[in-house]
Formats: C-alpha cells, structure tokens, sequence
C-alpha cells in the first residue's frame, strides 16, 4: 500500500516555495516613567516576510514582548520602514513605534533590523 504525504508537509512544502526574507531584530525601549519606577525594557524577535510596496518592501512585526520588569509590554503590529542598502545587495530597515500600554505607561522605541541572510 503506498503511503500519503500528509497536509503539514504538503503545506510546508508549498510555504518554502513562496517564502521571502526575514530579518532579525533587536533593542531597547526609551526610558518610562520618572524616580525609582524609571526604567525600559529591552527585545528580540523576527519579522514577517518581505511584503512589496512600491520598488521596495516592508515587514510587519506581528507580535513581540519585552522582557520583564514587574510588568511587560508588547510590540505588536509594527510595519518597518523601507530596505535602507547597506552595501554587497544587503539592507536593513529602519523601525519606530510605541509599546503597548502596561502598569500605566507606554515605551517609544527606534532601531535598525539586522541584515538579511547574512552568511549568504
């Protein structure tokens, strides 16, 4: 009796076709809140594929969440701003946004993804 191929690997199969970059990401949140309570977080994460827009693409951070600090927030739904070249066909991007709302405050936050690929 031969054997079918089960859906998982059917659609990972069709998922490695069409899968675009990513890029990793990391950073730290401005300072919150003021005195003793004064603090920031920091993060991590991957992007969602490479989305077109126009002659260049962006990302989308779907959700990523700080570490914690008797509390944490998330970052969540952020697009990143177009590929900025970096040189040898490379680039990063630039993102800017705002946490969500925890223990009565928010963190506005600014960094630059790592490259994509970069052993290739």
């Amino acid at each position: 009796m031969k054997k079918k191929k089960s859906t998982v690997w059917k659609n990972t199969k069709i998922c490695k076709k069409i899968q675009r970059h990513v890029h990793e990401f990391e950073g730290s949140t401005k300072l919150a809140e003021e005195g003793a309570d004064r603090h920031n977080h920091r993060f991590a994460g991957v992007t969602g594929q490479a989305i077109r827009v126009g002659k260049s693409h962006v990302h989308v951070i779907d959700l990523t969440k700080t570490d914690f600090f008797n509390h944490f927030h998330k970052l969540k739904k952020i697009v990143t701003g177009p590929a900025i070249p970096v040189g040898n066909g490379k680039h990063v991007h630039f993102v800017t946004g705002q946490t969500t709302l925890n223990d009565g405050h928010v963190h506005q936050f600014k960094f630059a993804t790592l490259i994509q690929e970069p052993l290739v």
